[in-house]
């Protein structure tokens, strides 16, 4: 499983990634991330997840075109795979079959 396990961080970074689509990129990504989560997140957190994320092939990255509003830069943007999106769904079914295991009596001390 290693290499493949997502942490809570990854998740909410490939999630944002979704949501983004074709405009995820770093800035982009770390604004969705805080927005959602209200964490306050440090850009290099949300470049290593990302860079991490595309390691294990749950991402792929292009880049974009040079602006000159950042100096002639280009953004690396970043698209979910088919694997990424389906890291995603296996990690949601497996959340709602655990909450779906939690004895009422639990719920009602929460």
């Amino acid at each position: 499983m290693k290499g493949t396990y997502l942490g809570e961080f990854e998740e909410i970074v490939l999630l944002a990634v979704g949501i983004l689509y074709d405009e995820a990129y770093g800035v982009s990504v770390r604004a969705e991330v805080e927005q959602h989560t209200g964490r306050v997140i440090s850009i290099g957190a949300v470049h290593t997840a990302l860079h991490r994320l595309e390691e294990k092939a749950f991402l792929q990255s292009r880049f974009g075109e040079a602006s000159d509003v950042r100096g002639g830069k280009r953004k690396r943007l970043f698209r979910i795979t088919a694997e990424g999106l389906q890291t995603l769904r296996d990690a949601q079914a497996l959340r709602s079959q655990m909450w779906s295991l939690l004895p009422k009596a639990v719920l009602k001390t929460i």
